[in-house]
């Protein structure tokens, strides 16, 4: 007589195609059961016209009867329900963290990284997804321009394997391309490549994704939203006046009625400048009061001011980010940037329901 335990140990050597995660921990079979000479499971997809169900049917059907030759397998499939864990193309990633900023130029990546680095520090499992396709810098501040990424053939699908540094996983354009070579591309083949960094990347599971996103509203933030949910968008701005007027055009955007990712809070980079000689003096260089004033606007929090160091632009250039540095001038804006986003992604969990992949219709 078998248990339904012996049953779930089968399923949990069996892997899902689309994100390289056993089944049971991808969330894709629930409600394992054994009834007389009958196992039976349900088999949840994010859609019924998904490319790999019947591959997936047969194989779940092939391993269980293969291991209890006795019994017969019956497979139920059923759709996500909307905003659940299983509706999700990375049902093991809990969070993902769209970082976004209305132009280019104002450190969105710079904080990306080390927004990534100071999460880990402080105890999670964070992955980086470099969505910057034309301007991906985040090879450089990690030091993995000369990688590349390693393929892993699953029930027939190809799988990229992201590279890692510092302990956090990482998917970039910049590992693809050479680093001298322009990227070249139109829409759908945008959307395209963020799709494949989405479903083609066995990421391992996470509590946090952040996604390095390119300046502006284009093609890469729709297909963003329109790929995986996003759990809130953290908006980057330097304090004048003209970043921060694009800024408001950036997380307008996510505060479409059609859209509805929720701001998490904003950053102020380049806050001021401080000269290592004088650890204790603020100069305002780009004015003040931009990051307070874009968070009135999003109705949102200014999770942390990050001055203008010379020694983290020095360190980005060398792979060496400022935010694992044992120096607390260089890491702790990062640390308490990190602390108070935990604190504000909490907060948005607590009170808002998940965010749902978007649909945008056209009339």
């Amino acid at each position: 007589m078998i248990e339904i335990t012996d049953v779930q140990k089968v399923l949990g050597k069996l892997r899902d195609p689309e994100t390289g995660q056993t089944l049971m921990n991808s969330g894709r079979v629930k409600d394992v059961g054994i009834r007389g000479q009958y196992i039976q499971c349900t088999l949840v997809l994010p859609s019924l016209q998904a490319t790999y169900k019947e591959t997936l049917y047969q194989t779940i059907q092939k391993e269980v009867e293969q291991a209890f030759p006795d019994y017969q397998v019956h497979i139920h499939m059923e759709v996500a329900a909307a905003g659940s864990v299983a509706s999700s193309p990375l049902p093991h990633v809990k969070n993902v963290i769209a970082v976004a900023s209305g132009k280019g130029g104002v450190g969105k990546s710079t904080i990306s990284v080390n927004l990534a680095l100071a999460l880990h520090q402080a105890g999670l499992k964070v992955g980086i997804l470099d969505a910057d396709l034309y301007g991906p810098s985040i090879p450089t501040m990690l030091d993995l321009t000369q990688s590349k990424p390693k393929v892993e053939v699953i029930q027939g699908a190809h799988k990229l394997i992201p590279l890692e540094a510092y302990g956090i996983p990482v998917m970039s354009m910049g590992f693809i391309v050479e680093p001298e070579q322009a990227v070249v591309l139109r829409g759908p083949r945008l959307a395209g490549i963020i799709k494949q960094f989405i479903t083609d990347c066995i990421w391992p599971a996470l509590d946090i994704l952040v996604v390095d996103l390119p300046p502006g509203t284009g093609d890469i933030q729709l297909t963003l939203v329109q790929s995986i949910p996003v759990t809130g968008a953290i908006i980057v701005t330097t304090p004048q006046q003209v970043a921060v007027a694009d800024a408001i055009k950036a997380s307008s955007m996510f505060m479409l009625d059609n859209v509805g990712v929720p701001i998490i809070g904003v950053v102020e980079n380049m806050a001021w400048f401080t000269p290592a000689e004088l650890p204790d003096k603020k100069y305002y260089l780009f004015g003040q009061g931009g990051g307070e004033k874009l968070a009135r606007y999003t109705q949102t929090r200014l999770l942390g001011q990050v001055p203008l160091i010379q020694a983290v632009q020095e360190l980005s250039d060398r792979g060496k980010p400022a935010a694992i540095q044992k120096d607390p001038l260089l890491s702790q804006p990062f640390a308490k940037l990190a602390e108070e986003t935990i604190k504000q992604l909490q907060v948005r969990n607590d009170t808002l329901l998940p965010t749902e992949i978007v649909r945008i219709t056209t009339n």
